[in-house]
């Protein structure tokens, strides 16, 4: 088989063309780092308790994510012991604390034990000026480079954040960069997309441009206001990044973070990548992020929609077992999930035979036109595709 074609997906050929890929400068694994307890507790409207937090926080190790973002230690006292209670977990993905370049929020994260901070400054343009007029950009690299020194003598692994990146000016990016690498020692540096707003050429520019800049790792970290943070972050590790941040179910502010479980698919179905998640658990961590966030899925969501892998029109049906890949760009089963058939106005004789044939229910032809008829009458009534017991109640009559 090509590399566009496994038995999980068939993806597009013109991904691995050899024009296409000569542009990459991918890395040679990509590790994940969930922010959902930090930056998507920041959804507003969602509240998680430290039950929820340390509950979720087990899921994701078992999903195999490399870091878990913990939380902001100062943001309260409850915060501050779920993240304690998480670290006494010892899970086996690193854990993390998103830290304020100031000497009490890294304090903090020495008393919790975590493995390393997510340590941020801002960085765009109207930021600094608007939201900290207080500050230079002189100052903006001073600070960051006095706090990222006093972190690293605590003994800490430091991912340098300086956010809203995509609005900052390039000479100034540069200096600051170069400074918390070459005067301070970062760990790793992050290009963040605070509101969404560039295009994914761009970050693939960005994120090569920091490459030449310092000799750590580079990060990923995007929003999704205008519908790109996918593409963004993919964009990103084409370009050499070797973390991609992302929530779960695309928690976050405003329009949400980058989907973890996107990105996930991505990688491994759109680029070949080999991935350290367990994908069969995906479906299952977005459902039960979405009942502990109180955030509903969209039914039509890439990997965890109720409809992803799901058909009202019976053209194509047949091959759900045979050939799933022709109707869906990836295998069902790779996610754990099974492709159906609902039933509704757009349905035909196909679609009423293989959900007959599902409940191992007898008929003819005749039994078929008159199901496909009162079906569709009542799926216009509905507004909506029937259940299945909706469609047995019509078949029994």
């Amino acid at each position: 088989m090509e590399q566009w074609i496994t038995d999980d997906y068939y993806g597009s050929e013109y991904n691995f063309l050899k024009e296409i890929r000569d542009t990459f400068d991918l890395p040679k694994s990509v590790r994940f780092h969930d922010a959902t307890l930090r930056d998507g507790e920041q959804t507003p409207g969602v509240v998680f308790t430290k039950e929820k937090k340390v509950e979720i926080a087990k899921l994701l190790d078992e999903l195999g994510v490399d870091r878990i973002e913990a939380g902001m230690p100062t943001v309260s006292d409850e915060d501050f012991e779920a993240i304690k209670e998480i670290v006494a977990l010892k899970l086996k993905a690193e854990i993390m604390l998103f830290s304020r370049a100031m000497e009490v929020d890294i304090d903090k994260a020495v008393e919790a034990k975590v493995d390393g901070l997510i340590l941020e400054v801002p960085s765009g343009y109207p930021r600094v000026v608007n939201q900290f007029p207080q500050w230079s950009f002189d100052d903006v690299i001073k600070n960051s480079v006095k706090a990222v020194k006093y972190a690293k003598s605590k003994g800490l692994y430091i991912t340098f954040f300086p956010y809203d990146t995509t609005r900052a000016k390039p000479d100034f990016l540069e200096a600051l960069y170069t400074a918390v690498v070459k005067e301070a020692k970062a760990d790793a540096v992050a290009v963040i997309d605070t509101i969404g707003c560039a295009l994914p050429q761009s970050i693939y520019y960005m994120v090569k441009k920091v490459r030449s800049w310092v000799n750590v790792p580079v990060e990923i970290h995007t929003h999704n206001d205008f519908g790109m943070g996918i593409a963004t972050t993919l964009a990103a590790v084409q370009a050499g990044a070797q973390v991609v941040h992302g929530c779960v179910t695309g928690l976050g502010e405003r329009t949400g973070n980058s989907a973890l479980e996107q990105i996930a698919m991505g990688l491994r179905c759109l680029m070949g990548m080999d991935i350290n998640l367990d994908l069969t658990k995906l479906y299952p961590v977005c459902k039960r992020v979405s009942e502990l966030s109180n955030v509903p899925i969209p039914i039509n969501a890439p990997v965890t929609g109720d409809v992803a892998f799901a058909r009202e029109i019976g053209l194509g049906a047949k091959l759900f077992k045979t050939s799933p890949t022709t109707i869906f760009p990836v295998n069902p089963a790779m996610l754990g999930r099974t492709p159906r058939i609902v039933l509704g106005k757009k349905s035909g004789k196909d679609s009423i035979k293989i959900k007959l044939d599902e409940y191992n229910l007898s008929y003819d032809d005749a039994l078929v036109a008159k199901l496909v008829n009162e079906v569709k009458l009542a799926g216009i009534r509905k507004g909506t595709y029937l259940t299945d017991e909706e469609f047995l109640k019509i078949y029994h009559g």
